[in-house]
């Protein structure tokens, strides 16, 4: 029998609509909502409890990698680099050298776009790509995944997972991304409060930020190892 206003219709209508909202964006809110985290079984810490985890979004970058890779290699630390396809088929003989020196290899995004914005369709071929890119270059089968801005769907989380991708946040970040950063306050942030367990988010690329963003988090990265050292925390793989 037609409704003689529609509007219960209506209501029914808009309140599915919004579950189904709600439920597409219920896994953006894992990183600022730690029960959400839990929730959805997202992790933000190194996957033995211990140590600190070293992590670079955003690259590889020609210069800016580069970088990065020398202050590693100056203080003996390992990283994980969570690499963009896109990036990588620019340069993919530097991937291959980030894998060489022994660094973690994870996947990012194939471009990096909001998984909010995007159908399962495209994430799915996003999350191909990369994959498909990164092993390429690299010879290595990533098996983490963090996706842009941090920012899961559902089916971005879904997806992920079904490709045996384990999801990773993080548990400090410096905003080194930004224009307003330098090398003292991306070490400052990053590393306060540092604990066992802790994963800390840095970039090595500018592709995505402000430009020469990376110059600042090289320089920073002498400092922010130090500063790990002193807490007595060794620096493990995520």
């Amino acid at each position: 029998m037609p409704l003689d206003d529609g509007k219960p219709g209506v209501r029914w209508a808009a309140l599915g609509a919004a579950g189904a909202v709600a439920a597409h964006a219920l896994p953006a809110l894992a990183n600022p909502v730690p029960a959400v985290r839990r929730l959805l079984a997202i992790e933000a810490h190194t996957a033995s409890g211990e140590g600190v985890a070293l992590t670079f979004d955003d690259g590889p970058h020609p210069a800016g990698t580069v970088a990065v890779l020398e202050a590693l290699r100056a203080h003996g630390a390992r990283a994980t680099f969570f690499m963009v396809g896109e990036q990588v088929a620019r340069a993919p003989g530097l991937a291959a050298e980030v894998a060489a020196a022994g660094h973690g290899i994870a996947l990012h995004c194939d471009r990096h776009r909001n998984l909010l914005r995007l159908t399962p369709g495209q994430v799915s071929d996003d999350l191909a790509r990369a994959t498909d890119r990164i092993v390429s270059a690299t010879g290595v089968m990533p098996r983490l995944h963090r996706p842009p801005y941090g920012v899961y769907s559902s089916a971005g989380l879904w997806l992920a997972r079904r490709r045996e991708l384990r999801a990773l946040l993080w548990t400090h970040w410096a905003h080194d991304w930004s224009a307003r950063a330098d090398a003292r306050s991306i070490a400052d942030e990053v590393t306060r409060d540092l604990r066992a367990g802790s994963v800390l988010l840095l970039h090595d690329g500018d592709a995505y930020s402000s430009a020469g963003a990376w110059r600042n988090t090289a320089a920073a990265l002498p400092d922010v190892l130090e500063r790990i050292e002193a807490s007595g925390l060794p620096v493990v793989a995520p």
